[in-house]
């Protein structure tokens, strides 16, 4: 079972990378002023710092926005783009830092020219960075909330009774894993046996990596058990005061 997710195309993931381009830009002019009244002290200091400051600031906005903005930067996230595992899942860290190692590698020899063509000759439109990552940049619009009365409730849910835990797995799961946990309930029956004690174990462990609930808890719990628990408490308006995340349509 493939569950689809909208990648982005080369224009909007330009346009998304001009607005970064112009607080990069600024940030870099910011340097400049700085520099030069250090200049009036110390030159040698001055002129470290500029070097420095050309390297680290675009390195570092990219790495940081990423990793903490989960896969977006400020121009990602006005046009609702987010950067995620090549099999929709959420970054790790060396997936960051790779992708944003060979940024300036796909900028040569100038303007993103190189990642500029390999997002064109590319099927999941991916640059360089991003197939050295394996990373895809999605795109999520706005949609409804999902109709919950496909996915009735599986009886007591443990999980809940932990409200604080409930919380933060709210805060820590994004929308393209919920929307995979949706879906994957929603189309149980249609899942070969195998295949869908497969797909459950590997959603049931990426949803206990993010947050560890007490053994009493969770202890015979089937991991399609776990999943569905995990998916009530993300979309259920009843379980929880938060929105449920945007979900992918497929």
């Amino acid at each position: 079972m493939v569950f689809d997710l909208t990648l982005a195309g080369p224009f909007i993931r330009m346009l998304a990378w001009l607005i970064d381009f112009c607080l990069i830009s600024g940030a870099l002019l910011m340097l400049t002023y700085l520099s030069e009244a250090i200049g009036l002290i110390a030159r040698d200091l001055a002129s470290t710092l500029t070097l420095l400051g050309m390297f680290l600031i675009p390195t570092s906005y990219g790495f940081l926005f990423e990793w903490f903005g989960r896969g977006r930067t400020p121009g990602k996230r006005i046009f609702r783009l987010r950067v995620v595992d090549a099999r929709g899942l959420k970054l790790t860290l060396s997936q960051v830092v790779l992708r944003n190692l060979l940024r300036a590698v796909d900028f040569l020899p100038a303007f993103y020219f190189v990642g500029g063509v390999a997002c064109t000759l590319s099927s999941k439109c991916q640059r360089l960075g991003d197939l050295a990552a394996n990373t895809v940049v999605i795109h999520q619009p706005r949609l409804a909330e999902p109709d919950l009365r496909l996915f009735p409730p599986g009886g007591f849910n443990s999980l809940r009774t932990r409200p604080h835990l409930a919380a933060r797995l709210r805060q820590r799961l994004g929308a393209a894993e919920a929307s995979l946990g949706l879906q994957a309930l929603l189309r149980r029956e249609q899942l070969e046996p195998a295949a869908r004690v497969a797909l459950y174990r590997e959603l049931a462990d990426r949803f206990r990596a993010e947050v560890e609930f007490p053994p009493e808890l969770t202890d015979g719990l089937s991991d399609e058990q776990y999943v569905r628990n995990v998916v009530e408490i993300l979309y259920r308006t009843d379980a929880a005061k938060a929105p449920p995340p945007a979900l992918k349509a497929v």
